[in-house]
């Protein structure tokens, strides 16, 4: 098969390696969708979350990012799973998704600084945010959206879009 995007930034693939980045670091537990969506969220804006330096820029409104990631992080996990580096879970809570024997020694042999990075971003996310419930989390990534939004309305000058 042939992939029809050539080019691999915001792309199913970017995605899905990151969601194998993230689900190794919280390996053995297993993400629904719409965790895995936030905890890609907090790994690549960590600064949001008073976390390290994000790895990607804050752009204005980016919290509209969460609904923009969804689609493209389940076409990801579709990429990943067809290649064994992510296994999907039917539990009596819904499909979740964990990282398989094969992630840790794939991502081992990837040594790009960016890859590093967000390893260490998605550990911290792992490490701060994974015990949080659904509830605990959905309520964190609100408070979350309702800074991000304030500061940049606060940056916002009369009658400026962007």
């Amino acid at each position: 098969m042939v992939p029809t995007e050539k080019n691999p930034f915001n792309s199913p693939f970017e995605a899905g390696i990151r969601s194998v980045v993230i689900l190794t670091a919280a390996f053995p537990s297993a993400f629904d969708l719409q965790r895995l969506v936030v905890f890609d969220y907090l790994t690549v804006h960590s600064g949001d979350a008073d976390g390290p330096q994000s790895l990607h820029p804050p752009v204005p409104l980016r919290s509209g990012e969460l609904l923009v990631r969804r689609s493209l992080i389940e076409r990801g996990l579709s990429l990943m799973q067809s290649r064994k580096l992510v296994a999907r879970e039917l539990l009596s809570s819904g499909i979740s998704f964990k990282a398989t024997e094969e992630s840790e020694p794939f991502l081992s042999a990837l040594s790009s600084n960016y890859l590093i990075q967000l390893r260490l971003r998605a550990a911290w996310a792992v490490e701060v945010f994974g015990s949080f419930n659904a509830e605990d989390l959905a309520s964190r990534t609100s408070t979350l959206l309702k800074r991000w939004n304030t500061e940049f309305e606060g940056r916002q000058t009369p009658g400026e879009l962007f």
